[in-house]
Formats: structure tokens, sequence, C-alpha cells
């Protein structure tokens, strides 16, 4: 049977920015480099390196030029950038580029479908971000750009005020791709965000079919998936079974450890994204190279762990990645109880040294014929 083919994945890395906004405002900037650059070697090519943000809002991001201006300069193929808010904190982010990237790749209009996220969120109306949409595209216009994107926030739901159709959806994105196209500037990206974890599979599936068939000239998909309700990385599976193989691309992004979530929108350090290193678990086993190195990104999550003072909420961190034929448990290690014991499968045997062995001899076994020869010691 032909290995199935998958679209191409584009991957962001969100935890310095999405996690750290969400946690202690008092994290050493020091452990936040160390962070940053420990992830910039596990070869992710994209790492979002905080906000340039009102502290009022975000205090979390309060030193963000801190960071910035203790960083190295990134490994060849890796992109450091940032979420930047409108005014002057543009200005502001552009005294660090480089080493931020902050050029966007896409001219895009959005809105919120939900007032009252975007109005705790960004002190702003779903109206003010609607009326904005002209001034786009005119800058667009005057750039000559050849492409643009349509997207939408809280796209499936709003903890504040319910559920989203996709014909509410739909009627939303109609409306900014016909500003786009009275331009006559093709529309070929599109981004849905779900901030408040109301995505679904079946959900986006349906949704990823409708704007396929109505807007065939859309080939980027961005998803931003938050996590609280346990459904990103499922809803990311059906993008990828919906998407075209030889035309379309999957740009998604989540956070090391599933830490992280918007500080506005009710659900605190619940809200999480999907674990890096889960989706580059599903993705590698997939058989879609992404590049990284999961061991590397296992001990990323540990140190992100001791910074934050807390356990993170991802699971190949806790239980190691689905070993490979020469990475096989020892059939004779001890009673494994614990998650630290559970770390064997990076830290080797001395993290169970001193466990329970209630066998009388060593297990053997033809199914592992590396225990079957003779003389093996008991135990």
């Amino acid at each position: 049977m032909a290995q199935r083919r998958w679209p191409k994945v584009e991957y962001r890395e969100e935890a310095m920015r999405e996690g750290m906004q969400i946690e202690d405002a008092n994290i050493p900037v020091e452990d936040k480099v160390a962070l940053i650059e420990a992830l910039a070697e596990t070869g992710l090519k994209t790492i979002v390196i905080g906000s340039f943000v009102s502290p009022r809002y975000t205090p979390q991001m309060a030193r963000i030029e801190e960071v910035v201006s203790r960083l190295k300069p990134p490994p060849p193929g890796v992109k450091y950038t940032a979420l930047v808010a409108p005014g002057r904190y543009q200005e502001q982010a552009r005294k660090y580029s480089p080493p931020l990237t902050l050029e966007r790749e896409v001219i895009s209009t959005s809105c919120h479908l939900c007032d009252v996220f975007v109005r705790r969120n960004w002190n702003r109306t779903q109206e003010d971000e609607i009326n904005q949409w002209p001034q786009v595209v005119a800058r667009a216009q005057e750039a000559g750009v050849k492409q643009a994107g349509i997207g939408l926030g809280a796209a499936w739901g709003s903890n504040f005020v319910g559920e989203f159709t996709q014909e509410h959806r739909m009627a939303m994105l109609e409306r900014q791709y016909r500003l786009w196209e009275q331009a006559g500037i093709p529309v070929t990206h599109v981004s849905l965000a779900d901030p408040m974890s109301w995505c679904r599979p079946d959900v986006v599936e349906a949704q990823l079919w409708a704007i396929k068939e109505r807007w065939p000239s859309i080939t980027t998909f961005y998803l931003h998936l938050h996590n609280a309700r346990g459904m990103a990385l499922p809803s990311a599976y059906a993008a990828l079974r919906v998407l075209d193989p030889d035309r379309d691309t999957l740009a998604i992004d989540g956070t090391l450890g599933g830490v992280g979530g918007c500080p506005y929108c009710g659900n605190g350090r619940a809200t999480g994204q999907m674990p890096t290193e889960d989706v580059m678990h599903m993705l590698q086993d997939m058989g879609i190279d992404m590049g990284v190195d999961l061991d590397k990104l296992v001990e990323c999550v540990w140190m992100l762990e001791e910074v934050i003072g807390r356990p993170t909420l991802g699971h190949v961190s806790k239980a190691g990645p689905r070993p490979t034929k020469e990475r096989l448990y020892d059939p004779n290690a001890p009673f494994i109880e614990t998650f630290e014991q559970a770390k064997h499968f990076l830290k080797g045997p001395r993290v169970y040294e001193g466990g329970v062995y209630p066998w009388r001899e060593p297990i053997r076994s033809p199914m592992r014929p590396d225990t079957m020869a003779p003389g093996q010691p008991q135990r």
C-alpha cells in the first residue's frame, strides 16, 4: 500500500509569546533567552519570541526589548519573529529587525467574530476592525502586492457569546474577499484563529472544504487552534486530510508543552495550545519530515517546566515518543510508576534505579531475541 501524501506543513512555535503571556510576569529575562536559544537548536524554523504590546494589558511582555537585545543571531534557516501591536509598538519592534523578521509575507484583512473578545483583548470593537479593511487594501495596492489574505478570529465560537455557524464565517470572509477582488488582488491565504478553544475536527473539516470550493485561489490555510477542550490536535489532523498535497499549505502553530492562552478568554492556563512535541511526533510518524529533533524538543519542555515551576500539558515529554526498534524499552526495567521514572526513554535507567523487580528471573522472549542470550545475570 502506497504511503498517503500530505499537504505542505509550516509550523510556528509560540511558547515564548502565547505561552509566556499567561505565566508569571517575573520570569527572568535570562531564562527566556536561554529557552529561545535552546528552541533554535531543535530544528524548528519559526519561533515567536514575544510581543511588543502594552504592559498594562500583558505585563509578562514588559521586558521584551531586554529579551531581544540579549539574543544571539538565530542559526541559519531559523527565523525569530514577534507579535507587534499597532501604533508606537511598530517603531519599537523595528529597532530589533534584525535579529527579528517582522515583514508580513501576505497582507491580510481580518476581524474577530466575537465583539466582546476583541474589546477585552485589544480594547477595540469588531466594527473598528472592519473599518480598517479599506485602509489595509489601499496600502496593499500602493505597495503593489500580488496576493492577499482574509481571516477570522474567534472563528468557531466564543466563551462570551456562544457558537458561530459556518454561514456566519463564510459571510464575513465573503465581505473581505470582495474588497480584495474589487482591488484586483487575488486572495491566496485564509487564517482562522480559535483563542477560546471552540474548534472541533468535523467543523474544521467542513469549513475548509467550504473555503476550497468557494475560493479555489486560496491555497494556504493558517490555523491558530487552542486546546482547552482537547480538540486542537485532532482538528489539525482533520485539516491535513482535507487539503490537497499538490497545491495546499497548512500553516499551524502551537506551544512547547502546550502552555499558553490569552488572559482575556476566561480559561487561564487551561487554554493551552497544541503541544509542539506532540504535533511533531504525530507529523513525523505520518511521514511528514519537519526536520525537528524530538529529543532536543523534549529537553526544552523539561527546561520550560523548570522555568515556570510546574508540569506542562503535553504528552510526548512525559511518556516519550513511540520507541523505534533501536530504542525499545528494556524488558527487565523495574516497576515504572512516576513521571520522573518514565523519563527513562531519554534519561536512561538511572531514573528508575532502586525500583521494584517482582520477577523471579530475568524476562526472556522470542519476540525480543536480544533477551535470549545465555548467561544473562539473575536479579
